[in-house]
């Protein structure tokens, strides 16, 4: 079963994060959007996407700790890899993309988010990067994303800090581009959206292009050769320490997955 699913609302296309756990990230999270993205991109007929989630509460939470925390350094270096391409697939994503943030969005949920072109965040749910307080560096293209995403007067509280942002705090960090409240929380973004799809496709895509083309760049030639840095501290016995805690506090708050 995939764990996005794919909606169509005539030339609208949702792509719903829909995985136990939250949408806790894995390998098939990271490989069935990173298909999604790719079939959007080359279906003509879609003007615009939504990025969203099935969970009300909770747009994503980051890495799945339960089943990453397991994995050798090649298999977590293969992963990363495959993380790093999916951020790229959704970054040069030649179609609009709004990101409809109804529930907290921290770690990796915040860099999905970080991929769209606009973001929409619910009243009173939380955005931002924990990777500092985790003990891991974020990794280089998340970094590349992030500075190239919210003002640079906000990069230090975001990234060295390490703190979650809401509402006004959200919006004047660049983490989001619009609180929305109210019941009908979707269907605004959605009119959002489609205020993006109704510009020129070509004109669209091309000026969206150009203003992605440098982060693009800087990412891909220099994500292999910074991975380790990530891993380092990934398999550092403090973090080792830190992810086992976490992993124990969540089982405690509700029981794995099957």
């Amino acid at each position: 079963m995939s764990t996005v699913r794919v909606e169509r609302q005539g030339a609208l296309l949702i792509l719903r994060l829909d995985k136990s756990r939250g949408n806790a990230i894995d390998e098939a999270l990271v490989d069935d959007l990173s298909r999604a993205c790719h079939e959007a991109g080359q279906d003509d007929g879609v003007r615009g996407v939504l990025l969203a989630s099935a969970h009300p509460k909770l747009f994503c939470p980051g890495l799945d700790l339960v089943t990453l925390y397991a994995c050798d350094r090649p298999t977590m270096e293969s992963f990363t890899g495959k993380f790093a391409a999916m951020i790229w697939t959704l970054y040069d994503l030649r179609k609009p993309v709004v990101a409809a943030i109804a529930g907290h969005a921290v770690a990796g949920g915040c860099v999905l988010a970080l991929t769209a072109d606009y973001r929409m965040l619910r009243r009173g749910a939380q955005i931002g990067l924990n990777e500092v307080k985790v003990g891991v560096p974020l990794p280089w293209s998340v970094a590349i994303l992030l500075r190239s995403s919210v003002s640079p007067g906000a990069l230090a509280r975001v990234a060295l800090l390490g703190r979650n942002f809401a509402d006004d705090e959200a919006l004047a960090a660049g983490l989001a581009d619009e609180l929305v409240g109210g019941e009908d929380f979707e269907q605004q973004c959605l009119a959002r959206l489609e205020e993006f799809a109704e510009k020129d496709p070509r004109a669209l895509a091309t000026t969206k292009a150009y203003l992605r083309a440098e982060a693009l760049r800087e990412m891909r030639a220099h994500e292999r050769e910074r991975v380790q840095d990530f891993l380092d501290g990934w398999f550092s016995e403090a973090t080792r320490q830190r992810l086992k805690q976490t992993i124990e506090s969540l089982s405690k708050k509700s029981p794995p997955a099957s």
